[in-house]
């Protein structure tokens, strides 16, 4: 296992993984070839990369050091990618799965990798068409980073609820509000990482795990949250990705606002039984959204959800304004108190339309950053 490498505190990096549709039924359509051959003449940054499907494609920040950044980076590139998707008369839309789409239509992009792994994984490969956000937060040591991972865990579920974009599947309300998520939960390598505070520890379990053959590096575990040894960072996994850029911004300053709580006030010390309650809560937040009960691990109190979110941010609020990242972290917790999410803004077009497709379109327009 590569060494952890030493990053600034609170930096952060946003990837992105984005559906790309045709304008004529809004289906997904194998256009990320072309894509990336157009976004080659644009100067963005970041990078633009193929996903394990050729309808999809994943755009990400470089290292950004505030929400502001991270804003102005995506927007860059979601401007460079609107751009580039009309002229191929095609679109691009968030949401962490495609309402309609067929899974066994797609292709697997031709790359070493996402063969080998759709040698493996056979059918789940192509199910693996789903699309996520991820955040990294650096952290300046690794054990520190360790320390970092087994906090956030316990917001596993607010990050779930406060993202959740995939209701529909194969055209089928799942009535989960993140049924993303579970096409996640098929992989062997998926959940949660283990309970070490320790990077010696954490190298022997890793050391354990490749010398059994069911791993050869980090990339192979689908864990909720990993650490990032390369980048000094700590990923979070389980974002779907968001309908627009902006609300992509706000979850990872809520990211960074809980970041310099952990760092600056050390508020609690994880243990290994908080993860007792984890399954469970992170199935409520994938079932229920903002919806969903909350166990606390601490104490075991069963709470709503939206109520432990609107809590939190409370409590981070100072570190949310120090970071300029307020204004983003209030609005998450106005949407959990009234219980907005995207899948919620899905299913109420859906149930005014009546027609996934102009969902799709829809969807659409919302991440150019228009109104339908």
């Amino acid at each position: 296992m590569e060494p952890f490498r030493q990053s600034a505190a609170l930096s952060l990096g946003v990837e992105l993984e984005l559906q790309l549709v045709n304008t004529h039924d809004f289906d997904l359509a194998p256009y990320a070839d072309e894509m990336l051959h157009l976004m080659a003449r644009h100067k963005v940054p970041g990078s633009v990369v193929p996903e394990m499907t050729s309808s999809m494609i994943e755009i990400s920040t470089g290292v950004c050091t505030s929400i502001a950044q991270v804003l102005e980076q995506l927007t860059v590139t979601r401007d460079a990618l609107v751009q580039c998707a009309d002229k191929l008369n095609i679109a691009v839309v968030g949401g962490g799965t495609h309402p309609f789409q067929q899974w066994h239509e797609q292709r697997i992009y031709d790359r070493p990798r996402f063969r080998q792994l759709s040698e493996l994984y056979g059918y789940l490969s192509k199910q693996f068409t789903i699309f996520g956000q991820h955040v990294h937060i650096g952290c300046p040591a690794a054990d520190a980073a360790l320390l970092m991972l087994h906090r956030m865990s316990r917001y596993i579920p607010h990050f779930i609820a406060l993202s959740a974009s995939s209701p529909y599947v194969q055209g089928q309300d799942t009535q989960f509000d993140s049924a993303r998520l579970n096409s996640v939960f098929a992989f062997p390598m998926s959940g949660r990482a283990p309970f070490t505070l320790s990077w010696d520890q954490f190298g022997e379990f890793f050391a354990k795990t490749t010398r059994t053959g069911v791993v050869k590096s980090m990339k192979d575990f689908y864990w909720d949250i990993r650490p990032k040894p390369e980048y000094g960072t700590v990923e979070i996994r389980v974002f779907d990705t968001p309908l627009t850029v902006e609300r992509a911004t706000a979850l990872a300053g809520f990211v960074q606002a809980l970041g310099a709580w952990f760092l600056e006030e050390q508020p609690f010390m994880p243990q290994e039984d908080d993860y007792m309650v984890y399954t469970y809560n992170r199935f409520q937040a994938c079932r229920f959204g903002l919806e969903a009960v909350y166990v606390e691990p601490a104490t075991g109190e069963h709470m709503p959800l939206r109520e432990h979110i609107v809590q939190t941010a409370e409590r981070i609020r100072g570190h949310a304004e120090a970071l300029g990242a307020g204004q983003e972290v209030a609005m998450l917790a106005e949407d959990a108190f009234a219980a907005r999410n995207d899948a919620r803004w899905l299913r109420e077009t859906q149930a005014r339309e009546r027609l996934l497709a102009e969902v799709v379109r829809q969807a659409s327009l919302r991440f150019r950053g228009r109104r339908a």
